[in-house]
């Protein structure tokens, strides 16, 4: 590095502003008391067109998860997705109200709970003056899982989704989703090698409409994580030492799986699920032996009983 044999001499911070650019503020007679501005978005007129949904997204917030697997209850950075619909006959929505009413969710100490993010998204409409809401919540959700044999522990991750509408007049409706990874095992390279059969991660995506939020008996994110690592070859661990590693290895061959096995047993635990009145389950298998994917999708809705 160069030694400036110069002694240097800054001018003022205030200074420096003005030579790179900074200028004074603009007198001007324009209103600066809320009372006396211009409100553009309330104005009255015909605008041509009702909007579905308004609103704000990728609004980072932290958000407070309760869970039927350790640890019960943790932090979690949440992305939302706030709307509202909007009638031809207003310009737009005040849209600061939406950020006001999620802080003030936050600091009455609101969490990932169904019931209380209905009522929270009920409020928004109530609030914004509008017939109909919408939340849409992702977030990352920790859980305890421990290693077969040694029982080491350490903390798996699975990506969640919580979307519920609301309509004046007709209440809400509630989407949950979960997407974990798993192992899965190629039946068909078991079958045709004299040894060995290569296996490859599955991304399980699911997404559940529930009936009665309110009513669960289980943690949503435990039923639909059992779901889909109980019907794949052999779950993730976090930690596996050489024994856990052996019995993962074995499990994951005594329980083939292609992705259309996959999808099929996973729809058929989701069926019996009481709560879930439709669903989506899909897997992607990131294959070890090709540069491709392997997917299936399945969507049911059941029957009216």
């Amino acid at each position: 590095m160069r030694e400036d044999r110069v002694t240097l001499e800054l001018p003022s911070k205030a200074e420096r502003h003005r030579l790179f650019g900074s200028v004074d503020p603009i007198p001007g007679d324009k209103p600066t008391t809320k009372e006396y501005m211009s409100d553009l978005q309330n104005e009255k007129r015909n605008y041509l067109f009702d909007i579905e949904q308004v609103g704000i997204a990728r609004v980072k917030h932290p958000i407070t998860v309760e869970a039927g697997l350790s640890p019960s209850s943790q932090v979690s950075i949440g992305t939302f997705k706030l709307t509202t619909s909007l009638n031809r006959e207003a310009k737009g929505i005040n849209m600061s109200r939406l950020t006001e009413h999620l802080e003030e969710y936050r600091q009455q100490g609101g969490t990932t709970d169904l019931a209380q993010l209905a009522r929270f998204t009920e409020g928004l409409a109530v609030r914004m003056n509008q017939e109909r809401a919408e939340l849409e919540l992702s977030f990352p959700w920790f859980y305890e899982r421990r290693s077969p044999v040694l029982e080491k522990t350490g903390l798996n991750h699975a990506e969640t989704l919580i979307r519920i509408s609301y309509e004046a007049g007709r209440g809400s409706r509630t989407v949950v989703g979960l997407t974990v990874a798993v192992t899965t095992l190629c039946p068909c390279s078991k079958e045709i090698s004299e040894y060995s059969a290569h296996n490859q991660r599955g991304v399980v995506t699911m997404e559940a409409h529930i009936d009665e939020p309110d009513k669960l008996e289980q943690d949503w994110k435990v039923m639909l994580l059992d779901a889909a690592e109980s019907n794949a070859s052999a779950p993730l661990h976090p930690v596996l030492k050489r024994p856990d590693e052996k019995a993962v290895t074995e499990k994951a061959y005594e329980n083939p799986r292609f992705v259309e096995d996959m999808v099929r047993l996973i729809a058929a635990d989701l069926v019996e699920l009481e709560a879930v009145r439709a669903f989506t389950v899909e897997c992607r298998n990131e294959e070890s032996i090709h540069l491709h994917d392997a997917i299936a999708k399945i969507s049911y809705t059941k029957p009216h009983s």
